[in-house]
């Protein structure tokens, strides 16, 4: 008969774990009993006094009281930070002392005290300070506040250190950060370089490896900040490093007038595939890593567009096309690329770009050169639903405090003419006047060319209805101009804006669906003229700004004209034929509309007749 289950448990063996494999009997089995745990018989020293030998320091399981066992953890953990760091306790000294010398309050005698006392700790541990987290830092604040001399003898301990410290996290600081000095701001760049002959000598440590240094997160911002505080020789010679290996090897090629890589290239009857090829070699990591905030790259990539061919221009503008772009139309040089985007992308690259834009609209539309990429986009993007998705949605609740920038102004009205309005942005700069050109997609197009308005294959007036009417912005700028009206009026820039909505638009587009709308906006205007004058403020009639602005909308809006004066100036004409009001009173007469004249004559005629009002005598000629 089979045995029992219970039976068949009770003969089972089992190992004994560290045994030698031998089975025993585990009913054989007895439990040794608990030990106690007894404290050491050498008990710690007294709380607050470090333990000097290791035979002092008790076991892990002795009974200590917490703040014993607080002390004890942090002496375990100061004695692996002084093995992990070398400089370990320097670095507390120099913690100390920068905790007093960075304070405000500090006299100029006492804080010079103290950073020599750093800098004599530091001499000769230099480079190791500088690439530390904290001691960085102090090393910053002493280079800030120490003497000429002693500003001097660091630069020489870190001179030769120059490309190691440029690419370390913590030391880049010392070579970029930014010291306001009284209302003069200098780089520390500059500041330790006190002469002209050591920034020279800091620039040419970068020579030959500018290539290499923008490849890298942190040693790119160092090729930035040399860029843009050299001269225009020194900003020529590294640009020039990302051209070919022949300016790497021959810094005397980098020494001629030319600027513009199309023009190098013909002179020194380089290869343009072998420049191509170089170029796309050094600016597709870059590229890959996502380093495209600085100006130096921007500027690389604007000429490699210049001589590159279809296939590789196209790779570049889809590479480009989504978050990258946002982040580099900030410069002169990247809103040309992302002018070029959207014209020469297509429709799955422009819904990227406006993809990669979403929720940065208000500060694009802020920025001098940003404004002018979404002015494209308004003018040349077919699907309107997804411009009103992204970029008028965003626009409508910071109408009010747009509608006074200088760079909204050219939004509002940019469907109109924006290249005029890029042409006026950029006329003052010089190199607004090289040509930017996709060579294989366009000859000799350069960024001033570009036709922004016939961008699209949609009709320019359908797309404009659907992005002012249909999505509703013209309604709410309307509404606040309504609101804002006596502050747009004397405004430099929003006087533009209340002009443009005041007359319909171009091809009178707010017209007739909004007409309502537009005749309470010259009542509210006229409401204001009709205020009387006082000595507190300025009347809007008096206003240099304003009166311009009346003056024109009176020519050139009969309506308006009409309204303003049935509702303000009727009966009242002659309280204002002096000064910057009568400019809008001679309106009336140099009106083309001729019921506005005969509206007006029988008031203005006699006072032309005295003399009491005067219109030009160009237009009295005319008339």
């Amino acid at each position: 008969m089979a045995p029992s289950i219970e039976a068949q448990k009770s003969k089972k063996r089992k190992r004994i774990p560290g045994g030698k494999g031998d089975a025993v009997d585990a009913s054989k089995l007895k439990k040794k009993p608990k030990q106690p745990i007894k404290a050491p018989s050498s008990r710690a020293p007294p709380s607050g006094k470090p333990f000097e030998k290791k035979s002092e320091i008790p076991a892990k399981n002795a009974q200590l009281s917490k703040r014993e066992m607080r002390q004890l953890a942090k002496e375990r953990t100061e004695a692996r930070k002084k093995k992990r760091k070398p400089h370990y306790t320097l670095e507390q000294e120099l913690a100390s002392l920068w905790e007093k010398m960075r304070r405000r309050n500090i006299a100029k005698d006492e804080r010079a005290k103290l950073v020599t006392e750093a800098l004599q700790k530091m001499k000769g541990k230099v480079p190791e300070i500088a690439s530390s987290h904290v001691s960085s830092r102090v090393l910053q604040t002493c280079v800030k506040y120490c003497s000429e001399g002693e500003r001097d003898a660091v630069y020489e301990e870190l001179r030769p250190h120059f490309l190691t410290l440029s690419c370390n996290t913590y030391a880049v600081h010392l070579v970029t950060k930014m010291l306001e000095n009284g209302h003069v701001v200098y780089s520390l760049f500059n500041v330790l370089a006190a002469s002209k002959t050591q920034l020279t000598s800091l620039l040419s440590l970068l020579h030959g490896n500018v290539a290499s240094l923008l490849r890298h997160t942190v040693g790119s911002v160092v090729v930035e900040q040399a860029y843009q505080i050299g001269n225009a020789a020194q900003k020529r010679e590294i640009l020039m490093e990302l051209y070919s290996t022949e300016f790497q090897l021959f810094k005397d090629l980098a020494n001629m007038k030319e600027t513009r890589l199309v023009d190098i290239i013909s002179k020194l009857g380089l290869k343009k595939l072998s420049v191509l090829r170089h170029m796309t070699s050094v600016l597709q990591p870059i590229l890959e890593k996502g380093i495209v905030d600085h100006s130096i790259i921007h500027k690389a990539l604007v000429e490699y567009l210049s001589i590159a061919d279809k296939l590789s221009a196209e790779d570049v503008v889809k590479q480009l096309s989504g978050s990258l772009l946002v982040r580099m139309i900030h410069t002169k040089d990247g809103s040309r690329i992302g002018l070029l985007c959207v014209k020469h992308g297509g429709a799955k690259e422009r819904k990227k770009i406006l993809k990669g834009m979403k929720g940065h609209i208000g500060k694009i539309a802020h920025d001098h050169y940003g404004s002018l990429v979404l002015l494209s986009i308004l003018s040349t993007v077919d699907d309107t639903k997804l411009v009103t998705k992204v970029v008028i949605r965003e626009l409508q609740p910071i109408l009010k405090e747009l509608v006074l920038n200088k760079t909204e102004k050219e939004v509002h009205h940019g469907d109109d003419k924006p290249a005029k309005c890029a042409d006026n942005d950029s006329g003052n700069n010089e190199d607004s006047k090289d040509d930017v050109k996709l060579a294989a997609i366009e000859e000799n197009e350069s960024v001033e060319d570009i036709d922004l308005v016939e961008g699209g294959k949609k009709d320019p007036f359908v797309r404009r209805q659907e992005l002012l009417i249909k999505s509703g912005l013209a309604e709410t700028l309307i509404d606040t101009c309504i609101e804002m009206a006596e502050e747009l009026l004397m405004s430099n820039f929003g006087k533009e804006v209340l002009y443009e909505v005041a007359t319909g638009g171009v091809d009178g587009i707010l017209r007739p669906s909004l007409d309502e709308k537009l005749t309470t906006l010259y009542e509210t205007v006229a409401a204001l003229v009709a205020q009387p004058k006082s000595d507190a403020s300025e009347h809007i009639l008096e206003n240099f700004h304003s009166s311009r602005t009346l003056r024109k909308l009176v020519l050139d809006c009969s309506t308006f004209a009409l309204v303003l004066w049935e509702k303000a100036l009727e009966g009242k004409a002659e309280t204002w034929t002096q000064g910057h009001s009568s400019k809008v009173i001679s309106a009336f007469v140099e009106s083309s509309d001729p019921k506005v004249r005969e509206l007006t004559k029988s008031e203005l005629q006699p006072l032309l007749d005295s003399g009491v009002l005067k219109i030009h005598e160009a237009k009295a000629v005319e008339k």
